[in-house]
């Protein structure tokens, strides 16, 4: 697999209100086609630093496993009274139509250093719009 670049679900959001994309666009809506989330598993790897596993059948693209990681991300942060998370990495693998997110974050109650951080408050609540479940 070549390098991907991964879009921020926040970003996505932003950007389809800005303009003007329908759920159905996103790829989160409910229907016959829209992805089955199949869970998370989260590892405390070192102090603040948290992996996720995330795994979805049925999505429009890997950004879905990259939503859903993120998503998992923000409320376990939250979970733990944090208000923030910085990316630091996600890897997206695919195998019979399953894809899995294998996401790391750090973790803080302050907006940490970074240009890949998330305000987690802001994120849940864009994952509860378009129907992405959380921890």
């Amino acid at each position: 697999m070549g390098k991907r670049v991964i879009i921020s679900p926040l970003a996505l959001a932003v950007a389809c209100a800005v303009g003007g994309c329908s759920q159905a666009g996103t790829g989160l809506g409910a229907g016959a086609d829209a992805p089955v989330y199949g869970g998370v598993e989260t590892r405390l790897l070192d102090g603040d630093l948290v992996n996720f596993i995330v795994r979805i059948e049925r999505p429009r693209s890997e950004q879905d496993a990259v939503a859903y990681a993120e998503c998992a991300a923000a409320q376990y942060a939250l979970i733990r009274g944090y208000g923030f998370a910085r990316h630091v990495r996600t890897g997206v693998t695919e195998s019979e139509g399953v894809y899995a997110a294998d996401a790391v974050y750090l973790i803080s109650a302050a907006l940490p250093r970074g240009a890949r951080t998330i305000d987690a408050e802001v994120v849940v609540a864009s994952c509860l719009e378009n129907r992405i479940p959380t921890v």
